[in-house]
């Protein structure tokens, strides 16, 4: 999960130096440099002008590009609807919509899609299907980290810019998960998938001009959100999509009631930190768990957070957030597994529970993403140090004396499935359905819903 994917447009100024007087023979300049008094009246000023048309030109480019998406969509979908038109024709004027708006917004940076999409398509060519994915994970994580750390150790350190590294985020996304897709599609048997590996699982290789189309179009490239190759292609090619989806123990899932919480909803109502991570950032807590946390042997929940925080960038502050977010996962998940039973007695001992976890949780999420918008290590660890670091204190002695039961990943299905039903019946008290872990909700995102997270008790 992720905190705050994309950084706010507001306060984007507050990092521009204060422009204060001082007891010498001189103006002080924006950049905290002298002005000469024989510098014409105004200088200091315009330079904060044109650093604010620079920003605010951006800002504007970028929201004007996501309104002419808007619009375009609804043209390409009454003009060039899949009755109307080829597959192809939808491929091509997504593709090119979609890099006129790149190009539009960030100039030639726009040229890092192509060399990402087009070498991480290469290697699926050239690898064998047994290991292509795993260099396209490395090559495409590798090159978005590489552009990171030029942008912000060369270019505008702590400062906002509609920078092309955003969309990269997305782009790495879709080209690990595709390549995920493929393998478990063209390689691994069936009886190997998870059910949802299975429904997302791709079958043939994509050609060229349909992985730019997934990568590029227009309706996703500039902020997403992340959808699955087979969704895109079902859209493109204009086929109803419906396939049975799975429970968590491979049974067809039962039908959807009524209308859920919004995703922000079941965020702020949330009773525990791993519920409160799978509600903020859906798309990327599902990227996370099918790239990562399900495919992994060792240490799942460290790795995957160690994953979300390379990829959000490279500031020293994303990593003690994610560190810390580790401690206390793994805290809250001894603490559930060894108390929460004990208040399932009565509704009053549930409310209680659902009460006291859910202002825990808030304590703890406020304590934990201080790092992540100080971005510094300076700050962060005087934040703490106000603090007297009593969270890391408090979850280090929950994991050293407190017994951590075994997750879902070692139990058999009998006791997994006794466990799934325990779960939801605890979540459902805080709304009308409980939001599955780590997934979309499975009325609203298809197949790929239909999985749970393996780690489900926490």
């Amino acid at each position: 999960m992720i905190f705050g994917e994309e950084r706010t447009l507001s306060g984007s100024f507050a990092a521009l130096p204060a422009f204060t007087p001082r007891p010498c023979p001189c103006r002080v300049g924006t950049a905290g440099g002298p002005i000469p008094l024989s510098s014409p009246p105004g200088t200091a000023l315009s330079r904060v002008s044109v650093v604010k048309w620079e920003t605010s030109r951006h800002m504007v480019n970028f929201v004007v590009c996501q309104l002419f998406a808007l619009l375009a969509a609804v043209w390409f979908r009454t003009y060039l609807h899949s009755s109307k038109t080829s597959s192809f024709i939808r491929h091509v004027v997504a593709t090119l919509l979609g890099l006129y708006l790149a190009v539009f917004c960030f100039g030639w940076y726009a040229l890092h899609f192509l060399v990402q999409s087009g070498v991480s398509y290469c290697i699926m060519i050239i690898i064998g299907m047994e290991h292509m994915h795993k260099y396209c994970f490395v090559f495409a994580l590798g090159y978005l980290i590489v552009c990171q750390i030029t942008r912000v150790y060369i270019f505008d350190y702590g400062q906002y810019s509609a920078d092309f590294s955003g969309p990269m985020m997305i782009m790495t996304q879709k080209i690990t998960s595709l390549a995920y897709e493929i393998h478990d599609g063209m390689f691994r048997k069936d009886e190997d998938l998870t059910p949802s590996q299975r429904d997302l699982a791709v079958r043939r290789m994509p050609s060229l001009l349909e992985y730019l189309s997934y990568n590029c179009n227009f309706m996703g490239i500039l902020a997403g959100p992340l959808c699955s190759y087979k969704d895109y292609i079902t859209f493109i090619e204009g086929r109803s999509y419906h396939v049975p989806r799975s429970g968590e123990d491979g049974r067809k899932a039962p039908p959807c009631g009524g209308a859920e919480p919004s995703p922000n909803v079941r965020a702020g109502g949330s009773t525990s930190f791993k519920m409160f991570l799978d509600n903020w950032n859906i798309q990327t807590a599902l990227w996370l768990k099918r790239v990562c946390y399900e495919r992994t042997t060792w240490s799942p929940t460290v790795q995957t957070f160690v994953l979300s925080a390379i990829w959000h960038g490279v500031y020293p502050g994303y990593y003690l957030t994610f560190l810390t977010g580790v401690l206390m996962t793994l805290a809250a998940r001894a603490m559930r597994s060894n108390f929460r039973h004990y208040f399932l007695k009565s509704p009053q001992l549930k409310l209680l529970y659902d009460v006291v976890t859910w202002g825990a949780t808030q304590v703890a999420v406020s304590y934990t993403v201080v790092p992540f918008v100080l971005l510094s290590v300076k700050p962060s660890f005087a934040f703490y140090s106000s603090w007297s670091y009593c969270l890391h204190i408090a979850g280090l002695l929950v994991l050293l004396f407190l017994p951590v039961k075994k997750t879902q990943r070692g139990q058999d299905p009998h006791e997994h499935r006794r466990l799934s039903r325990s779960k939801k019946s605890d979540e459902n008290s805080w709304g009308q359905n409980s939001f599955p872990t780590t997934t979309n909700n499975v009325c609203n995102q298809g197949p790929a819903g239909a999985a749970r997270h393996p780690s489900g008790t926490e």
